[in-house]
């Protein structure tokens, strides 16, 4: 079918359109005559009439004269029905026509409006207004596209042995090299004459961790510095931490309650006779946790190990500290290592807190308290005394440090859906702390490169005792590899982006030159890789348009999201991440609707 003639580009042309129908509505040709708004049909008789090609000249409605017609062809038969038409305008009266005529004019007026409201009508009203005609395209607005929801089933617990090995370096190491920032806090208020806690003496303690032949030595001084590593507070978290989420509860009575702010310190300490001797606990008892009153001397209270431990490291009592932790290890150690069955042909009780680990099943990870102290526990250890080689950098250049904290990497991890099976890559990497909390949180393989010595060789000391700790915690980790180089030139990392799911750049001060040059590698990454920065590659209000509709960011899908306060280390504030998200599919929709677009403006013009 052909296009209509008529072109109604407004509301008010069409009423002025219908008016023209009036003015000429005794010429109407009969009932089974074709409609005069079919083109395609030309006039039957001389006497008929064309309907002028621009509606938006009648202006009969403001009381102006319509101009005169152009139509040189009309036959002199219709001279009287144009000297009519100026008394029609003025306002007769509608009554005067006949019923029949009326009903006619009503269906052309249906007519023309069913063919204004047709898609192709619109699309013309659209050029003859010379409107913008993408404004419906779409748009990099700060709506949230929906994140990968696939979740894969991992085990997180480790059959290899908890033995850290050759090369573990302890909490006693760190101190020791910092021997000089660090201070005594224990004494012994029976014996002020006693220094076995001075700094000189270097007290330690050790702690049991959940897998086998996994302990560490702890060193019992406080540093000169509160922001600096504190020994003391570190084994207290991670023993709390281990009875949390590593026992059952029946298990975990064994040791008292779990300190908490409303436990006052006036309650007497338990008697010595009132403790539990861990060489009564027989294979039952460590299994399930129920004691047996016999186990008990003279049916006294259960003891509360934790609370007492805590008491003394309130009132710096070093000897009540060194009996207490004693205590509490042999208890560790008595259910990490069960008594043996007296019938040589059973096999060996399981240890009970690698029994626990074996239980987790959460598709998003290991516990979070439990992820979070083995990442702590080598960041304190590898990156705090090395803390000075991490600022030789050049100011305001790209090279600038600056570390993004686990509470963000966990967001950033929610919300681009890593799991056991991404590739996880991070442009400038720093000293790793993303890719080892990613690889243990998620499973995911993992890979970092970092231009700097400095930062990059913490980064490769800290990978390796991360494998320890996390065996000693007994659990394992995905695979992480580092790279010390410049990521524009690295052949490696050419060869991983067309594999990664997530890539992360911490491009907070990097230089425009090196934003643009990284924006035109993202080419190779996948469909519905994401790319996680700082700053946008790409505005997220940025809308595509005929203009920049060919242009390499085209094809990013953007959203920005907040982070929270201290989330990152060069500021106590929040701010902003953008989620860049590689979408050919709708980039290539968008990019028809132009095209189709111009191949109609040209065929109309």
């Amino acid at each position: 079918m052909t296009t209509p003639t008529i072109c109604v580009t407004t509301r008010r042309a069409w009423k002025d359109q219908l008016r023209g129908l009036d003015a000429d509505s005794e010429s109407l040709p009969p009932r089974n005559t074709p409609h005069p708004h079919d083109s395609s049909c030309p006039p039957s008789s001389p006497g008929s009439f064309s309907i002028p090609s621009s509606p938006l000249t009648d202006t009969s409605d403001l009381g102006i004269p319509p101009f005169p017609s152009r139509d040189t062809s009309v036959s002199a038969s219709s001279s009287s029905k144009r000297q009519r038409a100026p008394s029609l305008v003025d306002g007769p009266s509608r009554t005067a026509r006949p019923r029949k005529i009326k009903k006619r004019v009503k269906r052309a007026s249906a007519c023309a409006y069913t063919s204004d409201s047709s898609p192709e009508n619109s699309r013309q009203r659209s050029v003859a207004l010379e409107e913008p005609i993408y404004r419906s395209d779409r748009s990099r607005s700060t709506s949230v596209f929906p994140a990968p929801v696939k979740m894969c089933t991992r085990e997180w617990w480790t059959i290899d042995n908890g033995s850290p090995g050759v090369g573990f370096v302890s909490a006693a190491d760190v101190v020791w090299r910092l021997s000089k920032t660090y201070k005594s806090y224990f004494r012994n208020p029976d014996d002020l004459g006693d220094t076995s806690f001075e700094v000189e003496s270097f007290p330690t303690a050790d702690l049991e961790y959940p897998n086998n032949n996994a302990n560490e030595k702890f060193m019992l001084l406080v540093p000169k510095d509160k922001d600096h590593y504190n020994p003391i507070m570190c084994l207290e978290q991670s023993l709390h931490t281990i009875i949390e989420y590593y026992l059952t509860p029946a298990q975990k009575a064994l040791f008292g309650s779990l300190p908490t702010e409303s436990f006052s310190d006036d309650t007497p300490p338990p008697s010595p006779s009132s403790f539990i001797r861990p060489d009564l606990l027989d294979a039952s008892t460590l299994l399930d946790g129920q004691l047996d009153p016999a186990q008990t001397n003279n049916n006294t209270p259960r003891p509360n190990h934790l609370r007492s431990l805590q008491r003394a490291i309130r009132r710096r009592d070093g000897p009540r500290f060194l009996s207490t932790l004693e205590n509490i290890n042999q208890i560790l150690r008595s259910l990490k290592y069960p008594p043996l069955p007296s019938d040589v042909f059973l096999p060996a009780p399981p240890n009970v807190l690698m029994s626990a680990a074996r239980s987790w099943t959460d598709p998003r990870g290991i516990p979070e308290k439990v992820m979070l102290r083995i990442v702590d526990e080598t960041y304190q250890r590898c990156v705090g005394p090395n803390i000075k080689n991490l600022h030789r950098y050049e100011a305001f250049s790209s090279e600038v440090y600056g570390e993004l904290m686990p509470s963000f990497t966990s967001d950033i991890i929610s919300a681009t859906g890593l799991n056991s099976e991404s590739l996880l890559m991070d442009l400038g990497s720093g000293v790793g702390n993303v890719l080892l909390q990613a690889s243990l949180q998620t499973g995911c393989r993992s890979y970092g490169i970092e231009l700097l010595g400095g930062p990059a060789d913490v980064a490769r000391q800290q990978w390796k005792q991360f494998q320890k700790r996390c065996r000693m915690w007994g659990v394992r980790t995905g695979e992480v590899e580092l790279e010390e180089g410049d990521m524009l030139q690295s052949k490696r990392v050419t060869e991983l982006l067309s594999e990664a799911d997530v890539v992360l750049v911490n491009n907070k001060v990097f230089q425009q030159s090196l934003n643009e040059a990284l924006r035109a590698r993202f080419l190779d990454l996948k469909e519905g890789a994401i790319v996680v920065s700082l700053k946008p590659f790409v505005s997220p209000n940025a809308r595509v348009t005929e203009r920049n509709v060919d242009d390499i960011c085209a094809i990013f899908d953007v959203v920005e999201r907040p982070y929270r306060s201290g989330s990152v280390s060069w500021g106590s504030g929040g701010g902003t991440y953008y989620l860049h998200r590689i979408d050919r599919v709708g980039y290539a929709n968008v990019k028809q609707r132009f095209e189709n677009l111009r191949a109609r403006s040209a065929r109309r013009w």
